[in-house]
């Protein structure tokens, strides 16, 4: 009986040795730094916005935050998925595109920083310069609020047409006062305007599908917006997240990473005056 007692015994404290081992195991496996990094999901335009994102991401990694780009091809869905939580920031648009994109859909964003300027540029189509446009030519625009009025605004400094001064960005043709060379409008998607050049005569691109689609604003437009004036700051291209969100940490430190030397070289060397930084 003293045997089988002592036998018990020695089990019990075997296998309470067993079990401290593993629990100074797994204390172990918990001692060293294995904090998962931060997420931070942006969505961007391929040309320039995703492009000057990955430039940040190395230095972003550094600090624990795990920068992922999911890239689109239109200027709804990056807002209703920051609106909707899917994504955290976007980048992509100014700010009277997102002035207007609020007020038209309830939505709740607001912008964080500015970060560069794209002047919005005049190709040749089926005309190859703005002196030789025919009467009765056509004219591709931007179909997206604030864009179209601005594409107008665009075409007004060359003489070719006048807006009613009152209609501001949020000009359509209707609103053009006075129109010599009876110019008729095709309004598309930004994203088509750049594929469909060989339709029209002009056609008037945002300098980000314009690159995407291999032109050179810089080279390749006959005319656009002076990056001088005024419109560098009214048209920058804003970090945008939902109202709330402003100064979370991570979104906080994308920002300084953008405005940074490292980012204004990279612009200005690769972009050479198509993608101007404001900061």
């Amino acid at each position: 009986m003293k045997k089988l007692l002592a036998l018990l015994l020695a089990l019990t404290v075997a296998i309470g040795l067993c079990a401290c081992g593993s629990a100074t195991a797994d204390d172990s496996s918990t001692d060293g730094d294995t904090t998962e990094p931060v997420v931070l999901k942006v969505a961007a335009t391929p040309v320039p916005h995703a492009e000057i994102l990955a430039q940040v991401k190395d230095d972003l990694a550094e600090q624990g935050i795990d920068l992922q780009v999911k890239e689109y091809n239109d200027y709804v869905m990056p807002n209703t998925a920051v609106e909707e939580g899917e994504e955290d920031a976007n980048f992509f648009q100014h700010q009277p595109y997102l002035d207007n994109f609020n007020k038209e859909n309830g939505t709740h964003l607001v912008s964080v920083a500015a970060i560069h300027y794209e002047p919005m540029g005049i190709y040749a189509g089926k005309t190859t310069s703005i002196d030789a446009l025919p009467d009765g030519a056509t004219i591709a625009i931007p179909n997206d609020p604030t864009n179209e009025g601005r594409a107008l605004l665009l075409l007004q400094a060359q003489g070719l047409i006048e807006v009613d001064e009152a209609a501001g960005l949020e000009a359509t043709p209707n609103d053009i006062t006075s129109n010599p060379k009876n110019i008729q409008f095709m309004e598309l998607e930004s994203a088509m305007l750049a594929n469909t050049v060989e339709e029209v005569d002009l056609s008037v691109i945002n300098s980000n599908f314009a690159m995407a689609a291999g032109f050179d604003p810089v080279e390749d437009s006959l005319a656009s917006e002076d990056a001088i004036a005024e419109d560098s700051a009214t048209y920058a291209n804003v970090i945008v997240v939902k109202e709330g969100n402003e100064d979370n940490a991570a979104v906080q430190a994308l920002v300084k990473a953008l405005q940074s030397d490292k980012v204004r070289d990279f612009i200005n060397e690769t972009y050479k005056g198509a993608v101007v930084p404001v900061f």
